[in-house]
């Protein structure tokens, strides 16, 4: 085994404190604004406040911003480690793939933000989708940094991987 650290947490670690940022907090800064405005929104229930402004504007960013960050690491990172068996076991793969899969909650609150879905419920109805985005995120991102954070060694016996 080449190294005790899953590809998700090398590149964290790698080129501070660049990656750190770019892959780790900006995506998760924008998880926070959107839970935030999220919880703002439900309690104040301003529907077309300074909030929902920002949410919207903040759904839209993160959406396009990890679309970047999916197609860059897909290319960069998954089709390499893939065709060279570099996976450096289970919890390297589910590391990676959790946070990738990050997509599909962003790109979803995007399309939310932008009209393309949703266009049949009410406001009330778009929140809802909305949040349960927002919430699928979060998931998916900190089981990404769990599995990130295990040594990958752990599953790996002699022979496998």
């Amino acid at each position: 085994m080449s190294s005790a650290m899953t590809h998700y947490m090398e590149l964290l670690s790698t080129s501070q404190p660049w990656h750190l940022l770019i892959f780790m907090a900006i995506p998760v800064i924008c998880a926070e604004t959107l839970a935030i405005t999220e919880f703002i929104i439900l309690f104040t229930r301003d529907l077309t406040g300074k909030a929902k402004l920002v949410s919207k504007i903040t759904g839209i960013f993160a959406g396009l911003y990890f679309t970047g960050i999916f197609i860059y690491l897909f290319i960069n990172a998954v089709i390499p480690l893939t065709a060279t068996g570099g996976w450096r076991g289970p919890f390297d793969v589910i590391a990676v793939g959790f946070y990738l899969s990050g997509i599909i909650p962003f790109v979803g609150l995007l399309l939310i933000d932008i009209g393309i879905i949703g266009k049949k419920r009410d406001e009330v109805g778009r929140m809802k989708l909305h949040a349960i985005f927002v919430s699928i995120f979060l998931v998916v991102a900190h089981i990404a940094m769990i599995f990130g954070m295990l040594n990958p060694n752990l599953l790996v016996s002699k022979g496998m991987m």
